[in-house]
């Protein structure tokens, strides 16, 4: 990559005092490098937090030429701040890019550019238990015509934002709603993909789960309609017996970098992991012989959910007794003790910035 071009801001902006919530604050800078077929990647920049100017016919107002990613800058009690598996993320991004005809991305231009916008901006990592510096790096098409083509110009950004957690509740179970109507992807498709696409088709599934009182919606594959796939936000897993269930890489289904965290964790400590298929009516028989003694979700905002109740149709299934059990917890605890410099790091994820 080229050298970024640095320029701060004269007007800095005042912390967030109290809840941070998610998503909700920025920080005073953000990193932008540009696309042409002619220059590939250049200009790479940290300017100051600003909004975009885009023609009304900018590509991707039309037809969603986009992707994006999630990561987090976590403080730590020695005063160092620790990125977390970030080069997984840079893979990712390029597996995204090839989906949607996107240039790929150096994995090492990626790293180097969150590395140094959190530098710049690293009086805003919070240090409160829960928290962490949310990092939205994305890429957009910026083609300002109407043909249905992919774009010649692209746009790579990445904000900041200093974030509370992910769930409000932090690690208290939450429920889940087993969606039976409608579905998200199916093989072939961008389930697999980082893509904005995706959110939205989930957003009315969403929308009727909360109004029901769940807090997301756990999808079913897209062509039977009996297999389990992933919740909106999070890769999802299942305790049954002495084993640890967790659907398995279709192509309609994220990569998530906290399952293959979860799933390394569990082969360490001498658990057996299985990917694979599973049918709701599997989770149910296991629910209703006793085997079934925990569910949670994995993911970069939340890392572990507990599972306390999965709704579907007419059932209602509590799980462990609506409290995080000891397994999840004991993920909980040792993700995060890593991604805060608290634990030992055996795996060689921890990155300083």
């Amino acid at each position: 990559m080229q050298t970024i071009k640095i320029s701060k801001t004269t007007t800095p902006k005042p912390k967030p005092e109290g809840p941070l919530g998610f998503g909700k604050y920025f920080t005073d800078h953000m990193f932008t490098m540009k696309y042409s077929i002619e220059e590939g990647w250049h200009e790479p920049s940290i300017i100051p937090f600003q909004n975009l100017s885009l023609s009304p016919a900018t590509k991707v107002l039309h037809y969603g030429q986009e992707m994006f990613e999630g990561l987090k800058a976590y403080g730590s009690a020695s005063g160092k701040t620790y990125l977390f598996r970030p080069e997984k993320n840079g893979e990712r991004t390029n597996e995204t890019n090839q989906r949607l005809c996107i240039p790929e991305l150096p994995v090492e231009d990626f790293v180097e550019a969150i590395r140094t916008l959190v530098k710049i901006d690293i009086d805003w990592v919070p240090n409160a238990p829960g928290t962490s510096l949310y990092i939205r790096p994305f890429i957009i098409a910026t083609d300002d015509d109407l043909i249905p083509n992919p774009s010649l110009t692209y746009l790579f950004i990445i904000i900041l934002s200093p974030s509370g957690a992910y769930m409000k509740d932090g690690i208290t179970p939450v429920g889940i709603w087993v969606e039976g109507t409608y579905v998200r992807a199916v093989k072939g498709g961008m389930g697999f993909a980082k893509s904005g696409g995706n959110y939205a088709s989930s957003m009315l599934a969403q929308r009727n789960a909360v109004a029901d009182g769940y807090a997301q919606v756990l999808w079913l594959d897209g062509v039977k309609r009996k297999y389990i796939e992933e919740v909106g936000a999070m890769n999802i897993f299942f305790k049954i017996g002495n084993k640890i269930i967790t659907p398995m890489l279709t192509g309609s289904i994220l990569a998530g970098i906290t399952r293959d965290s979860v799933i390394t964790l569990c082969r360490s400590w001498g658990i057996e992991v299985e990917e694979r298929l599973i049918s709701i009516d599997e989770l149910i028989a296991a629910y209703e012989s006793g085997e079934l003694e925990e569910a949670f979700g994995t993911g970069t905002a939340a890392v572990i959910t507990p599972i306390g109740k999965l709704g579907y149709k007419d059932r209602v299934m509590n799980i462990a007794d609506d409290k995080p059990g000891p397994f999840s917890k004991k993920l909980y605890d040792t993700i995060t003790g890593i991604q805060r410099g608290e634990l030992e790091d055996n795996f060689g994820w921890r990155v300083e910035v």
